[in-house]
């Protein structure tokens, strides 16, 4: 009879007008959703004003060369180009003929076809997250923490208008991150089916899109590599983690595939002239050059962590973990990460394998950056490590590992009966939203800064684009252009050798002409 009564001292019906669950309950209803909308709203009209600006986008740089090719070679006369003269990324040069064969309305909807394919990836695995944990996913408070992520992944960095609007650097750094995720998600839903023929498809779907990733991006193929290859030793059957080889073979499949993409791209006839161009340097290995890389990965780390608001995206993690548990009248004890296995997975999986789940996030991005160093000072020299384009493909994975540990943080704290009093929940989902939202904030001047540049820009370019054409349909064979820089990237006469102007040459393709001068 004790036990029952003890038992029964906690059970509170949802018309009970008292009692430990009525403060989170009424907190449901009320502060939570709130609070998820504002951060939607705030995150949401920057990523928004980012997806607008699309519409102000002109070409600049590799775009010139990029359009006039696939205008006159057609899709597959650009990949077979890249492969032959360029740098050897096919996947790269294939998805350049289909943006810019259609001309520019293709770079105009990329940045939202971004946006709309990451909202979703990251809605999704934040769901299968919540689940694996025994929580309901709340949608509201998933598409603000995916759109908070966009907006630290866009406007927090030192090159927005290249991670999310110019063209060739989101094919080449952005987009594989997308396809990255999209690709986590047919893992997980493949890996555990029931049936042999998804089963043996997620397989296939693994080694052909790694092996694209692979010719479509040297940095997001070495970190996607690294997080595969740590994965597979974590998903050894040995290790309990995973009962069955699926998952193992999923990776190996997937490493399989990338190794043979930067194999075709670094043997191609244009990866060999390229580095025919480039003089004479160091052994990569050599204690100087490695010296070197370590100084370089350190200042990319110091420009990084110099920016406070990367935090809110354990802060928005923190919010959803909230608002997941605190929504549940009677708690389940949060499993720690691992314990509870998702398809394929075994339950009896050691305690040092769980914490190596944990913990795997950290090697990834230290390890990958410091990868992407590497290749940056190898491909670009000393000044490599500023082309702050390329950080995506470890600074996604970042924002995605401070996510998921606010996560759980909020998960476990949701389940302490100090948290769900009503006062404390509301005060901890209180400071979770001020942290995000004042991140927001921090990016808007930025992001106005952007905005004035590249709109300003179109309207110069397009009152020079219209005399230029109707010089070139009077039978002008040299005309005048004036450089509209931005972003840092190149524009005609950046260099005192015509001959060596690329830029100049291909706006001269572009336009049919012989040549132009400046004006």
């Amino acid at each position: 009879m004790r036990t029952m009564a003890a038992e029964g001292e906690d059970l509170v019906t949802p018309s009970s007008p008292t009692g430990p669950n009525t403060g989170p309950r009424h907190l449901l209803r009320t502060l939570l959703p709130a609070a998820a909308a504002t951060l939607a709203a705030a995150a949401g009209a920057l990523v928004a004003v980012g997806c607008f600006l699309g519409l102000y986008i002109r070409p600049t740089s590799d775009d010139w060369c990029a359009a006039w090719k696939a205008r006159d070679l057609g899709v597959l006369g650009i990949t077979a180009d890249f492969y032959t003269t360029q740098n050897g990324r096919i996947t790269n040069a294939f998805l350049s003929g289909l943006l810019y064969g259609g001309g520019p309305a293709g770079t105009k909807i990329l940045p939202t076809l971004i946006t709309v394919f990451l909202t979703a990836a990251l809605v999704l695995l934040g769901r299968r997250l919540l689940r694996a944990l025994g929580h309901a996913p709340p949608l509201l408070a998933l598409t603000a923490c995916a759109l908070a992520l966009q907006a630290l992944l866009y406007f927090a960095g030192t090159r927005s208008y290249q991670v999310l609007l110019w063209a060739p650097a989101t094919i080449s750094h952005t987009v594989p991150s997308v396809i990255g995720l999209w690709a986590l998600l047919l893992a997980l839903a493949t890996v555990g089916h029931p049936r042999r023929a998804v089963r043996t498809a997620g397989l296939a779907g693994a080694l052909l899109i790694g092996f694209a990733l692979g010719t479509l991006s040297e940095p997001f193929a070495l970190v996607s590599g690294l997080l595969a290859a740590l994965t597979a030793v974590l998903c050894l059957p040995r290790l309990r983690l995973a009962t069955t080889w699926r998952p193992f073979t999923w990776c190996l499949l997937w490493c399989t595939g990338l190794a043979l993409g930067l194999a075709v791209l670094y043997t191609s006839p244009g990866a060999r002239w390229r580095r025919a161009q480039q003089p004479e340097k160091p052994p990569l290995l050599s204690a100087g050059e490695l010296r070197a890389t370590f100084e370089d990965w350190l200042r990319m780390w110091d420009t990084v962590t110099g920016q406070w608001a990367y935090l809110a995206a354990a802060a928005a993690g923190l919010l959803l973990g909230l608002a997941a548990t605190l929504r549940t009248p009677h708690p389940t004890p949060t499993p720690a990460p691992g314990a509870r296995p998702a398809p394929g997975a075994g339950a009896g999986a050691g305690r040092t394998t769980r914490a190596a789940l944990l913990l795997l996030p950290l090697p990834v991005v230290i390890l990958g950056s410091f990868a992407v160093a590497v290749g940056l000072r190898s491909g670009y020299g000393p000044t490599g490590w500023t082309y702050a384009r390329t950080w995506t493909s470890f600074l996604l994975p970042m924002e995605l590992a401070l996510c998921g540990y606010g996560v759980l943080l909020g998960a476990w704290a949701g389940t302490r009966p100090a948290v769900r009093r009503p006062a404390a929940a509301a005060a901890a989902t209180t400071a979770a939203l001020c942290l995000t939202l004042a991140a927001m904030a921090s990016l808007v001047p930025h992001l106005q800064q952007l905005t004035t540049a590249t709109v300003a820009r179109s309207i110069a370019w397009d009152a020079q684009n219209t005399r230029i054409r109707a010089e070139a349909a009077r039978g002008a064979t040299d005309v005048g252009y004036r450089p509209l820089h931005i972003a840092s990237l190149a524009e005609p006469f950046f260099t005192a050798d015509y001959d060596r102007d690329w830029v100049a040459a291909c706006v001269s393709r572009w336009y049919g002409v012989d040549r132009i001068h400046r004006r």
